[in-house]
């Protein structure tokens, strides 16, 4: 369903559960994130109504995970610390970053972008889901990876609502899943969702 072409290499929840706190650190920040980014497509976008009303209960539903995220944080007597920086991400925004788009084409790519991030994160929470020890938390991660796999398809079928009559968007995916698989190559070593 997710037609990510490098998978995760389950070893990865091992460096994963070594380290939990500093994977719930950094899944709290990328749900914090997500809910930004949902505010962020409504305030550039409000005259689509349909798509407005998504990223509305999007934001509601990601700060929700991230309240859920903290408290699994502070249960086990932590404190939340400092954001860390998202390399994947960061170098996953590189295949947009070319100039002379229109706003129309620019919104395609932002819910393309925001596609592929929920893809690997729904691919990651279910490596996480089959292959920890604590039980609690694999229950929680397939939990969250069933939302993911939810806003993942949302984000392509707003995609293709909003990009089919001017772009392709089904090459535009194409040639950024096979981008995605050359960034993923350089992580999985570090307890970072992306990471």
């Amino acid at each position: 369903m997710l037609k990510l072409q490098l998978p995760t290499d389950p070893k990865w929840a091992n460096v994963a559960e070594d380290n939990i706190r500093e994977i719930l650190v950094d899944h709290a920040f990328c749900e914090q994130k997500a809910a930004s980014n949902a505010i962020s497509i409504i305030t550039k976008y409000p005259e689509n109504s349909e798509l407005v009303e998504a990223m509305s209960a999007l934001a509601i539903e990601e700060m929700e995970h991230f309240r859920m995220v903290h408290q699994k944080i502070t249960d086990r007597g932590w404190k939340l610390g400092r954001e860390r920086k998202d390399n994947y991400v960061n170098e996953l925004a590189k295949f947009f970053q070319k100039p002379g788009f229109n706003r129309a084409e620019t919104l395609v790519h932002k819910l393309l972008f925001a596609a592929m991030i929920e893809a690997r994160s729904c691919e990651r929470f279910k490596v996480l889901s089959d292959n920890i020890e604590d039980s609690e938390l694999a229950k929680f991660y397939r939990d969250l990876m069933i939302s993911e796999a939810n806003h993942y398809t949302m984000f392509l079928k707003y995609a293709h609502q909003y990009g089919d009559e001017i772009c392709d968007v089904d090459v535009i995916w194409e040639d950024f899943l096979k981008f995605e698989a050359i960034v993923i190559n350089n992580y999985g070593t570090k307890e970072h969702i992306h990471g």
